[in-house]
Formats: structure tokens, sequence, C-alpha cells
């Protein structure tokens, strides 16, 4: 029925600290991700525009169609490899943390115990 109330904050550990920290980077990259999935979308679309000119026609005339040309582009665009160079690079540098941390934090109960 009684507790006792502390003004103090709790601090938190090193590891607590280096998952939050490594949840707001992954929060982060998620957003950016996804934000550059959707402005690639939307940037596909083409508009037609009511009236003379390449699209769209005037009212009550129709349209001839043109000559199909089919262009073959084949790859990836430079700034989606280096999205993923990035990204491939942070996520080994926090797995090297995660590692080292890991290993001293054992190496440090093994000597002391």
């Amino acid at each position: 029925m009684f507790t006792s109330i502390t003004r103090r904050a709790a601090r938190l550990s090193a590891g607590a600290r280096l998952r939050r920290i490594t949840a707001v980077l992954a929060t982060v990259t998620g957003g950016v991700l996804a934000w550059a999935a959707v402005i690639t979308a939307a940037s596909a679309a083409t508009i037609p525009v009511p009236g003379d000119g390449p699209y769209g026609a005037r009212p009550g005339h129709a349209a001839r169609p043109g000559p199909v040309r089919v262009i073959m582009a084949g790859g990836m665009p430079g700034w989606q490899i280096t999205l993923i160079a990035v990204a491939a690079a942070l996520a080994a540098a926090i797995a090297a943390v995660f590692l080292d941390r890991a290993r001293t934090s054992r190496r440090a109960a093994s000597i002391t115990g």
C-alpha cells in the first residue's frame, strides 16, 4: 500500500542508452527509406494537360496515335546504390559496436567474478 517515491530519476545503463539510440536511428532510417520510395513513385506519374500540346488534344478532336518507341534501360540509379551502401555501412557499424560492448562486458565480468 505504501510506496516510497524518490525525486531522483533513474539513470539509463549503457546498454539501454545504446538500444534507445539504435531504435531512434532505425526509425529515422525507415522514415527516409519510406520517403524515398514515395517520392520516386509520385514523380513517375504523367498528368495529362488539356488543350494543345503533347499530353492533350483540343476538345472535339481525336488524337492520332503516334509511333511507339520502345526504350530499354536497365540498372539502378546512383542515389539508390548510395543509399544501400550507407545503410549497409551503418548496420555494420552498429553490429560492430554491439559486439565490442558485449565482448568487453563479458571480459570485465570474468575478471571481477
